[in-house]
């Protein structure tokens, strides 16, 4: 059985839920992506039910703080679990050099010497370029740049156990020259920056983003059969699974998720 734990569901600049981050649950052991802008990233893998010794698989898609700050906490308490003999095994992060670059950075300014000591021998870092393929918990994980002209950043195919794909595109809209195989995927995760009717006030194309609508006729033009939906504005939160979905269903005829933060989501 494999889930989708989605962590986080907000844009970079929410505080009425946390920043777009997720794992993907196969086998009892979690592949995270991305880990908000700060320390969220614990309460939520603990709302969550998620333990940090079941996490030996991380993806950074991209240096911007609403996904990577919170990894500088992810690898405080990690490297202190790994010191003190509460965490078996290595922790894999998969990201690009910058991004590696950044996070070994902070770690040195902020956390203590025996904790920075653990990269390269129990923290190891994968560097990303176009078109690596891994073996993440015994599946086919395939990494694709985005080509977002903002800042590199990845995204990743993850092939199910039953042969279909999920694609996440990260967190800007699909572009049909990368490498994505995004005609291919069963489900596809999408940003959608707001609803098109508020475009005006939120200026998504402005920020290299789409609306709820803009990621529906992607999705019926790609003929995928399940569209998540995320990495939203929040002054509609108490409306926004309503409201999306509404203006999705306008234009894709496939199965729309709008979740809330720690909703799960079954893939088979």
């Amino acid at each position: 059985m494999e889930r989708l734990h989605v962590l986080g569901t907000g844009n970079a600049a929410v505080t009425r839920c946390y920043n777009t981050c997720f794992a993907l649950e196969t086998k009892g052991e979690y592949l995270l992506c991305d880990a908000g802008g700060g320390n969220g990233i614990l309460r939520q893998l603990k709302a969550a039910g998620i333990p940090l010794e079941k996490i030996h698989h991380f993806i950074l898609t991209h240096a911007h703080c609403d996904h990577l700050l919170g990894a500088v906490w992810l690898v405080r308490m990690i490297g202190t679990a790994m010191n003190n003999g509460k965490y078996e095994g290595d922790w894999h992060i998969y990201c690009h050099q910058t991004v590696a670059e950044g996070l070994r950075m902070m770690a040195k300014l902020m956390l203590p010497a025996k904790i920075c000591a653990l990269f390269d021998d129990r923290i190891l870092f994968h560097l990303l370029e176009d078109g690596l393929q891994e073996s993440i918990l015994g599946h086919e994980v395939v990494f694709f740049d985005i080509l977002s002209t903002k800042m590199l950043q990845f995204g990743f195919s993850f092939r199910l156990e039953d042969g279909r794909l999920l694609c996440c595109l990260g967190d800007e809209p699909y572009n049909p020259a990368c490498k994505a195989p995004a005609k291919e995927c069963e489900w596809l995760l999408s940003e959608a920056f707001c609803l098109y009717g508020q475009r005006e006030t939120f200026k998504p194309y402005e920020k290299h983003h789409s609306t709820a609508l803009d990621a529906a006729k992607l999705a019926e033009e790609l003929k995928v059969p399940h569209l998540v939906l995320w990495h939203t504005e929040d002054s509609t939160l108490p409306q926004r699974k309503a409201s999306y979905t509404a203006e999705a269903r306008q234009a894709y005829h496939g199965d729309v998720h709008v979740p809330d933060d720690l909703e799960v989501i079954e893939l088979n």
